[in-house]
């Protein structure tokens, strides 16, 4: 007689909320619960300075910028974490202070790891877009790239793509404009561990 094999359960948002705290960061993609792992400084060193460059912003035209850890519920089974996300001063009151998340970004920015480098540019993408977040950046910070992606049918289409000195400019932000330099430096203008 053969053995019968059960399909592995799904996983909700409702699940990762009852979970016990780990100290471990996760998302869910398509009912799958994924193990986010620690990045490293120069990760989280351009994290900030994205964070900056979009409260620089927000703090003239208005808006709201967020960081990881954050949940953005998108529905009960894709369930992400971007590093970086943005809404736009007319979308801002989407975002509750004591609420989860449930709507999409404007923007959001994942930084690159080489543990998650292949997520963020594959599944979370898609992801991304299957949720129509107008704009998506990926920062690299080994190769200081920054690419602008911007929802076109359905996809990501790469907007621009900066290496080094150059100006990023957003998309659907059109006054938001900055030297991706500053992204790939310390505050104090020293180069981000090279």
């Amino acid at each position: 007689m053969a053995s019968m094999q059960t399909a592995p359960s799904r996983v909700g948002y409702t699940d990762l909320a009852n979970l016990p705290d780990d100290g471990r960061r996760y998302e869910i993609h398509g009912g799958e619960l994924v193990v986010v792992p620690s990045p490293l400084p120069r990760h989280q060193l351009a994290v900030l300075a994205i964070v900056r460059v979009l409260d620089g912003y927000a703090a003239t035209r208005g808006g709201i910028v967020l960081a990881a850890p954050l949940d953005i519920v998108f529905d009960e089974f894709d369930v992400l974490q971007p590093d970086v996300l943005f809404f736009r001063a007319e979308r801002c009151h989407l975002v509750q202070p004591a609420a989860v998340t449930r709507h999409a970004p404007d923007i959001v920015v994942e930084v690159l790891s080489p543990s998650t480098a292949a997520l963020d540019r594959g599944r979370k993408m898609r992801t991304f877009a299957r949720y129509r977040v107008p704009e998506y950046w990926i920062v690299d910070p080994v190769d200081r790239a920054i690419e602008v992606r911007t929802l076109e049918d359905g996809a990501y289409r790469l907007a621009q793509s900066v290496r080094g000195d150059g100006t990023v400019q957003s998309v659907l932000l059109a006054d938001l404009r900055f030297d991706a330099e500053r992204v790939f430096e310390l505050p104090t203008g020293r180069p981000v561990f090279r």
